[in-house]
């Protein structure tokens, strides 16, 4: 008997953390924007580890969309891996806030030619 409570419990706490996680995942917004990809840890020194981030230009501001490491990501890296390079992109992908921070998982960065 107190196997099946402490595996039905066991359960209820999964299935919590399940539904939150699914609920997280819900908020993430699908969008596609356009602006200056830097590298976060050589050119702006914000991040510890390199890391894409582009900037976007809204309302008088600069907003700083953080790029999950992903395979996306990571190909596109290498030409702004250093300080002072970027490249002008377009970028698809879903963005939440964590940590007061957009962070946007990529499915697409395109590069726009000069």
């Amino acid at each position: 008997m107190k196997n099946i409570a402490l595996t039905l419990i066991a359960g209820l706490i999964l299935a919590g953390f399940t539904t939150h996680t699914l609920a997280a995942d819900s908020k993430a917004k699908k969008v596609t924007i356009t602006g200056d990809m830097v590298c976060g840890k050589c050119t702006l020194h914000i991040t510890t580890e390199c890391q894409n981030v582009v900037q976007v230009k809204k309302d008088g501001k600069t907003v700083n969309y953080f790029l999950e490491q992903n395979d996306v990501s990571k190909a596109a890296h290498a030409p702004i891996c250093d300080a002072g390079n970027s490249q002008k992109v377009t970028v698809t992908g879903t963005v939440v806030e964590k940590d007061g921070k957009e962070v946007m998982t990529p499915t697409k960065i395109k590069v726009k030619k000069a």
